[in-house]
């Protein structure tokens, strides 16, 4: 990755999920010059191609950013947990490899708050684009040619059958595919994984690319500022191997930095709440107040059983650490086994109420005890249950500690600030305990980590303060909307308002979340974004 004359066509300022697909679509345009600056590294090491690895580095901030939020009056005074990936490819190294692209009316509610082209027939097709399937090939909702590998786990656990049983006796029904036609249901995951291996952003567009003359990929290079002639964004300054550089842009800055990344860099430059970058000694380039607000993450709880019986699961014994290690070889030797697990390897997608039209919450079963985000260890065998609000409606912001973007930023989530989202996944809770508590997981339940009692909202919720925490979808901070919307920060085209020459492509364009993982749709912004640059090129 050596470096090239510091003046492109593009450049890009990040690369993650969204940042990787810009820059590989806009440099297969032979005649333009691209330029990616990634904070973190390659994007190669064995705990991101291993598809189990990320359990082992997500908790301990390894490919990560590793932020906190600030203390969380819904969590009794708690800091919530706040991974961001941290190498080429972004969060798509370090995530569970999980391909959900949403609900149909998640993008139809994009259109309606007045962003044009945005609805679900829209961003179907740039879906497609990116997908190769290897599942549902004749489906008119995959993609088949695209760069990204879709498929099934390679050696997916007996649980899952277990877990997908004790669904469908809660009048659940099987769905072979949660992307398709229909959303609801219960399902064995999809998985950006290739040949065993995770295939992550950085994998399927920027890799296999590097040889292009006209791309140009520099990693470890920090993003301190974008510089301004006037209202027009012209350079990136950057920090790398000790030496503060410049790299100017021809025609375009995409932002791509992520839901943190994106509004901090965007702030230090100038462009933001004018009082509030006033208040740290920074001169306002434009005063935009949408920029670091809307913020909106997954709420997610976690049910933890011990286990009677071992089998399948990832566990803490002189046993299940003699499994690992005959896993690790299996897996050197022929890409198979435990190691190619996402660890969440089954879902469902369900409704607290029969009333209500779209589901509203989904959980994943770990097959493993996943406490703290994976950062208490427990011995003995057992597994757990992901819950998350689907559609919550706490917003949070992020704002600047310092002017300095090596200063983490203050990451305020407000989670259960709204009284929906409590409410809500009292009842989701009560619903997952039925459903783990089933006749299905009789041979296998033991006791519970964290005590819930079904039957008692109250000590549920009490219990949901004390334990819950992010999903890892952060999102929403530098938000897609019309003019008429005073704290829409881009427009449909995602064209910063009030800038010449920037645009932002990540997680923070989102008007509202999707009701699944954000990792699909962030890829999907990507395609969108530069297919915008193509046309106005």
């Amino acid at each position: 990755m050596d470096e090239r004359p510091d003046e492109f066509d593009y450049v890009v300022v990040g690369g993650g999920s969204a940042g990787c697909v810009v820059a590989s679509r806009l440099s297969e345009d032979p005649k333009v010059r691209v330029c990616l600056l990634e904070a973190g590294g390659e994007g190669r090491n064995v705990l991101i191609k291993a598809p189990l690895g990320f359990t082992v580095g997500m908790p301990r901030g390894i490919n990560s950013w590793n932020y906190s939020t600030v203390p969380q009056s819904g969590f009794n005074g708690r800091r919530g947990f706040q991974p961001r990936g941290k190498a080429l490819g972004g969060s798509s190294t370090i995530n569970a490899m999980i391909y959900a692209r949403g609900h149909r009316s998640d993008f139809d509610t994009w259109a309606e708050l007045g962003n044009p082209g945005w609805g679900y027939d829209d961003v179907l097709p740039f879906f497609k684009r990116s997908e190769c399937n290897a599942i549902h090939r004749d489906s008119p909702y995959h993609g088949v040619d695209g760069p990204l590998h879709v498929t099934n786990l390679r050696s997916p656990s007996p649980l899952n059958d277990v877990f997908l049983e004790a669904c469908q006796s809660q009048g659940i029904p099987f769905n072979p595919d949660y992307n398709g036609e229909q959303h609801h249901g219960c399902y064995h995951v999809q998985v950006t994984q290739k040949d065993g291996e995770r295939h992550s952003v950085a994998a399927a567009f920027i890799h296999p690319n590097l040889d292009r003359p006209n791309l140009d990929v520099r990693t470890k290079a920090h993003t301190t500022k974008v510089n301004f002639d006037g209202r027009r964004a012209v350079s990136v300054t950057y920090q790398r191997d000790g030496e503060t550089r410049t790299v100017r842009a021809r025609r375009e800055i995409v932002m791509s930095a992520g839901a943190y990344g994106t509004p901090q860099i965007l702030m230090a430059s100038g462009v933001g709440p004018g009082a509030h970058l006033q208040s740290l000694g920074i001169t306002p380039v434009l005063d935009v107040p949408g920029v670091g607000q809307n913020l909106q993450d997954h709420i997610s709880a976690l049910l933890i059983y011990r286990a009677l019986v071992a089998d399948g699961m990832v566990s803490i014994t002189p046993k299940g650490i003699a499994s690992l290690l005959k896993a690790m070889w299996t897996w050197r030797r022929h890409r198979t086994g435990l190691i190619t697990s996402c660890a969440a390897e089954s879902g469902v997608y369900y409704r607290t109420d029969p009333s209500v039209e779209v589901s509203d919450m989904e959980m994943e079963l770990i097959v493993g005890i996943g406490d703290d985000h994976g950062r208490k260890i427990h011995y003995g065998p057992g597994y757990s249950a992901h819950l998350l609000l689907a559609r919550p409606k706490s917003v949070g912001e992020v704002r600047l500690a310092s002017p300095d973007t090596n200063v983490d930023p203050l990451i305020d989530p407000k989670y259960f600030s709204h009284p929906y989202d409590m409410e809500t996944l009292v009842k989701g809770t009560q619903v997952a305990l039925d459903i783990m508590n089933s006749p299905a997981f009789d041979r296998y339940r033991g006791d519970m980590l964290i005590r819930y009692d079904r039957d008692d909202p109250a000590q549920i919720e009490r219990t949901l303060r004390e334990h819950a925490d992010t999903e890892y979808h952060p999102c929403g901070t530098a938000k897609m909307g019309p003019d008429s919307d005073p704290m829409a920060v881009v427009d449909a085209q995602l064209r910063v308002k009030g800038i010449d020459g920037l645009r932002v492509a990540d997680a923070s364009v989102m008007p509202c979340i999707t009701s699944n993982n954000i990792h699909a749709p962030v890829i999907m912004i990507g395609e969108r974004c530069a297919e915008f640059i193509e046309q106005s090129a």
